[in-house]
């Protein structure tokens, strides 16, 4: 099924912190129009639902995979994202990394640990759900002249993810990735292997989800591709579900840097 949507703003619905979606008011007063965006919904191998979000006009051939928070890729926040980043003329790809079943607001708190341990990223169906949907862009799209390097980009939970895979990937598919505060990274993935490409991790230094002591400590091991952005008082969710004029203007700034840094990692390169 393929829907056409409505031409993407530069900044749309706000949301509250990463564990609550409470919507605030539109700040349409700073909204800027961008390009047509197509979004499509699919389905990658057997059972794996996602959303492809490709720029209509001045397409720079190049892939994104980007990864949720808890809340999924269905989640508005993550798609208001996800079609700001295809405006920047991207084909971003974002999957279902949980299978039909994320977290939401009505379940009780006590059972999110439960929720979580099922879809850790140690599940081989987690693990195979990324690395399958950026083997579906690689070689869906390399008939078409998109770029064989992918970009990769994820949110809290999604976001530990990022650094997991990169980790892992050493280069294989992956040739740039931002983090925006990453949660329950794997400290025996992140120790013994070396990042091989550049990763931006972005984060608040009010955000208990992410401590900076385990970015800071990863950075040191991978000096020559990672680099760490802290934002004074800020705390989780911040970049992609801000809820005060503090938490917005920070949010922007945080895309640019996302937007350079994805730039120089995949685009000048070429």
């Amino acid at each position: 099924m393929q829907k056409q949507l409505l031409s993407v703003r530069k900044s749309g619905k706000k949301f509250g912190v990463c564990c609550s979606r409470v919507q605030t008011e539109d700040n349409t007063g700073r909204d800027e129009a961008c390009e047509l965006v197509n979004g499509t919904e699919l389905t990658i191998g057997d059972e794996t639902r996602a959303y492809l979000f490709t720029a209509v006009k001045n397409n720079n051939s190049t892939g994104i995979l980007l990864l949720s928070d808890i809340f999924g890729f269905e989640d508005s926040a993550t798609r208001d994202f996800a079609y700001r980043v295809a405006c920047n003329g991207y084909n971003v790809l974002v999957p279902d990394q949980f299978n039909g079943d994320p977290w939401t607001e009505e379940r009780p708190k006590a059972m999110f640990e439960q929720w979580i341990t099922k879809h850790s990223s140690e599940s081989k169906k987690a693990k195979n759900v990324i690395f399958e949907s950026a083997k579906w862009m690689v070689n869906g799209f390399a008939s078409v002249g998109i770029s064989n390097k992918l970009g990769i980009i994820g949110f809290c939970y999604g976001g530990g993810r990022v650094i997991e895979i990169l980790a892992r990937d050493q280069g294989a598919y992956f040739g740039s990735g931002v983090s925006f505060y990453g949660t329950r990274i794997d400290s025996s993935v992140a120790t013994s292997n070396i990042i091989k490409v550049p990763l931006l991790m972005i984060t608040g230094d009010d955000d208990e989800l992410c401590p900076i002591r385990v970015l800071e400590d990863f950075t040191n091991r991978n000096k020559e591709f990672t680099k760490m952005v802290v934002f004074k008082g800020r705390g989780h969710g911040f970049a992609h579900r801000p809820r005060t004029a503090e938490d917005d203007a920070d949010a922007e700034e945080a895309f640019v840097m996302m937007r350079n840094w994805l730039q120089g990692g995949l685009l000048v390169k070429r």
